[in-house]
C-alpha cells in the first residue's frame, strides 16, 4: 500500500509502533525551549543559509512540483534555504528512519527534518517520543490557524499539542458523469440500493488502499448508526457489536459488485481508470481536487461532477512534523511557516497547481485575500470546499480504522 498522509495507519507503521513502544520511556520531547529561541526574528536569523530535507510521499508529479520549485524557490529567495524534496512510497518510511536514529542513539543529526505526515504515523512518533514540540507560537502564521476546531487541534483522535503544523484539508467526495448517470445515489443509504439496482457499474478498492479503507468506513458509520458511536479510543465491545451488521452490508453488495466482487481493484488508480473506461459508474477520492485534473488532461469525461453525500463524508487534516534530532529545526520551522503562509496556500490552491483546500481559517485574512481565494478557478468537476465542508464527518483513532481494515480482511475479502 502507498501511504499518502491523507491516510490513516498502514501495516508498516503499526510494526513502527510497536518497535516505538520498546523507547517510550526515554526523555520527553524535544521542545523549542532547548534551542533558547525567544521569538521569530531569532528563528529566521537561525535558520539563515540552511538546509530542510522533507521527506514526502511523492506519488504526484504536481505536488512534487510545487515543492519543489515553488516552495523550494521562495525559502532560497526569501531565506537563503535550501530545501531538498526526498520523495518517499510511505510515510513510514520516513518515520522508522527517525526512530532507528534514536534507537542509535543519534540524537542531534538526524536524517530527516521534515515529514508530511497524519493519522497513524503522527501516533507512532508522538508515543515514541519522535517529535520536536512547542513551537508553534514563535511562528508568525501561526495566528492564520483555528486552533479551536477540533478537526484541526486532533489528527485522528489524538491531540496535536504543538508538534505539528497544519498544511492541507481533505475531504472524502464522490463523482459521476451526469452524462450517463444523472440521478447518482446520495446517501450511503441509497448507495445500498443502487449498487443492486445497477448491477456490475460500482466497486471500490481493497482496504490496503487508504481510499478504500475510507469508503469502508462511511459503510461502518452506517451500520453503526453515526460516528459519534465510535469515537475516541477503540472499544472492543463497541467493535464486535457493529462490524457484524457492516460486513453483512458489505457481502450483501457483493454480487452486484463490478465482477460480482469476486476481485477488487488493488489502488484507487484502477478505480479511476474503470471509470475513465465507463466500466463503473461512480468514482470517489479523499482529494476532490483529482476530479478537475483528470478532466483537464483527458482522462475523465467533461461531464463529470462530483459531490458529497447528505449523511456527510469524512474528512481530514495533514500536516508537517519536524522530528526530534533534526539538525536543522530553524530552518524547518521557517519551512513550516512559509507553508501556512497565504502566499503558498494560495498557489496550491490554484487547480493548475494543485487544488487542494488550504489549512489556514480564510476568516482570519485581510479583505483582498479572503477575495483572491474565493475568485480563485474552479473546474466544474470539483465541488465547492465550503459546500463539502457543510457535512463533514470526522475520522477516527487509528487502532479502529486498524480494526475496520482487517475485520474487512477476514469477513469481507475472504
Amino acid at each position: 500500500m502507498i501511504n499518502h498522509p491523507l491516510t490513516a495507519t498502514t501495516e508498516w507503521a503499526r510494526r513502527v509502533f510497536f518497535a516505538a513502544v520498546f523507547i517510550a520511556l526515554s526523555p520527553a520531547l524535544a521542545n523549542a525551549d532547548n534551542l533558547g529561541l525567544k521569538n521569530w526574528s531569532e528563528v529566521v536569523a537561525e535558520a539563515k543559509g540552511g538546509t530542510v530535507n522533507w521527506f514526502m510521499w511523492g506519488g504526484a508529479d504536481n505536488i512534487n512540483q510545487y515543492v519543489s520549485d515553488w516552495v523550494g524557490g521562495e525559502l532560497k529567495k526569501r531565506y537563503g534555504i535550501t530545501l531538498h524534496r526526498v520523495g518517499i512510497n510511505d510515510t513510514a518510511e520516513a518515520v522508522n528512519i527517525v526512530l532507528g536514529e534514536k534507537q542509535a542513539g543519534i540524537i542531534d543529526n538526524g536524517t530527516v527534518d521534515l515529514i508530511w505526515i497524519n493519522g497513524g504515523n503522527f501516533r507512532t512518533m508522538k508515543q515514541g517520543k519522535l517529535l520536536y514540540c512547542g513551537y508553534l507560537d514563535l511562528l508568525r502564521n501561526n495566528n492564520l490557524i483555528n486552533w479551536q476546531d477540533a478537526s484541526v487541534a486532533n489528527d485522528f483522535g489524538l491531540p496535536v499539542d504543538g508538534c505539528e503544523v497544519p498544511w492541507n484539508r481533505a475531504q472524502f467526495a464522490f463523482a459521476y458523469d451526469q452524462a450517463r448517470t444523472p440521478n447518482p445515489p446520495r446517501s450511503i443509504a441509497d448507495l445500498i440500493k443502487w449498487v443492486k439496482e445497477n448491477p456490475g457499474q460500482f466497486t471500490y478498492p481493497a482496504a490496503t488502499d487508504f481510499n478504500g479503507s475510507v469508503f469502508i468506513r462511511h459503510v461502518f458509520y452506517y451500520a453503526a448508526g453515526g460516528p459519534e458511536k465510535l469515537l475516541g479510543d477503540f472499544d472492543q465491545a463497541k467493535f464486535d457489536a457493529i462490524a457484524p451488521k457492516a460486513w453483512v452490508i458489505l457481502n450483501n453488495m457483493k454480487p452486484y459488485l463490478w465482477r460480482e466482487g469476486k476481485t477488487y481493484p488493488n489502488a484507487i488508480a484502477t478505480l479511476a481508470q474503470l471509470y475513465a473506461n465507463k466500466e463503473v459508474a461512480l468514482y470517489f477520492d479523499y482529494d476532490p481536487a483529482i476530479f478537475g485534473i483528470n478532466v483537464e488532461n483527458g482522462t475523465f469525461p467533461a461531464t463529470t461532477r462530483s459531490y458529497g453525500l447528505e449523511d456527510g463524508t469524512i474528512g481530514n487534516t495533514n500536516y508537517v512534523a519536524i522530528p526530534f534530532n533534526s539538525p536543522n529545526k530553524a530552518a524547518a520551522m521557517v519551512t513550516a511557516n512559509l507553508l501556512l503562509s497565504f502566499d503558498a496556500q494560495y498557489e496550491k490552491a490554484k487547480p493548475a497547481v494543485w487544488g487542494t483546500a488550504p489549512a489556514i481559517d480564510l476568516s482570519k485574512l485581510d479583505a483582498g485575500n479572503k477575495a483572491a481565494f474565493k475568485n480563485l478557478p474552479r473546474n466544474p468537476a470539483v465541488i465547492a470546499p465550503e459546500e463539502l465542508a457543510r457535512h463533514a464527518l470526522p475520522e477516527l483513532h487509528p487502532d479502529w480504522i486498524s480494526a475496520i481494515e482487517k475485520g474487512w480482511q477476514e469477513n469481507v475479502a475472504k
